[in-house]
């Protein structure tokens, strides 16, 4: 870790992450707000008309208990984007968006080994990533609470969504290290990266509301993070394994390979 560069990291990105913390706290006031609102009388429509009922369980969760509504809050996709631009965006243009612009070369040139500038880097996303998903978290508690729910969320299971959603995330941020430690451009970087979480999005919302297409869950990333059934019963420590699995794969690729690698110059 180089504290100079940490900061000046924090800084460069302080803008970006602001602007995904007031979005965040948007979708995590409205659900808990919506739900209590509407959820119960939505609930008792879609259970009149079975055909709603395949339709409602989008995502895995529904909008009809309470952990249900904040797990689809959780798992929207606007909130999905958000979380991606700091999961890709992030890494993407931290490494191959410097050596697009022909900054990466000053940068190292400096007394700094390429593995502590990926170090530094990749530490600093992990923090970006749980302050955001801490903000989200915080004021999903804080609606429920104002909304005369606060009793019905375990505080211990909502710590265990924001780990499992921290440790998604980062899973994706170290696929996009590694390829962003290979790339020269920042367009593939952010591309390669998107396609893969956008079909893996894909795969686990049409297995959710498509009964013949369930199996297409089982090869989601995003089925790893249950979150209505963590906010019910826990985070499955299998779970939590394959995606620190998945990122410890990832990461030991990219400090294999950045030091490695030449960097010609930009054309």
């Amino acid at each position: 870790m180089t504290r100079a560069l940490f900061r000046h990291t924090l800084a460069a990105n302080s803008a970006r992450i602001l602007a995904i913390m007031v979005g965040l706290l948007a979708m995590a006031i409205l659900m808990p707000v919506i739900f209590n609102a509407f959820g119960r009388e939505l609930g008792e429509l879609v259970e009149s008309v079975p055909v709603l009922q395949q339709f409602a369980e989008f995502g895995g969760s529904d909008f009809f208990t309470l952990a249900g509504a904040v797990a689809t809050g959780f798992v929207h996709p606007f909130t999905l984007l958000l979380m991606g631009v700091m999961a890709v965006g992030f890494p993407a243009l931290a490494i191959a968006g410097e050596r697009d612009k022909g900054t990466l070369e000053v940068t190292l040139a400096r007394p700094i080994s390429r593995r502590r500038l990926y170090g530094t880097l990749f530490g600093a996303g992990v923090l970006f990533l749980g302050a955001l998903i801490a903000v989200y978290m915080l004021a999903t508690v804080i609606a429920v609470t104002l909304v005369g729910l606060g009793h019905e969320l375990d505080l211990g299971l909502v710590v265990q969504l924001w780990l499992g959603g921290l440790l998604l995330f980062v899973a994706f941020m170290s696929l996009t290290f590694w390829i962003s430690v290979l790339s020269d451009r920042a367009g593939p970087a952010i591309g390669i990266p998107a396609v893969f979480i956008l079909l893996n999005y894909l795969a686990f919302v049409i297995g959710s509301i498509w009964p013949d297409a369930k199996f297409l869950e089982d090869y989601s990333m995003f089925n790893l993070l249950k979150a209505q059934d963590i906010l019910e019963s826990g985070l499955a420590l299998s779970d939590a394994a394959i995606m620190l699995g998945f990122t410890a794969i990832f990461v030991a690729l990219a400090v294999y390979a950045f030091p490695r690698r030449d960097l010609p110059a930009p054309s």
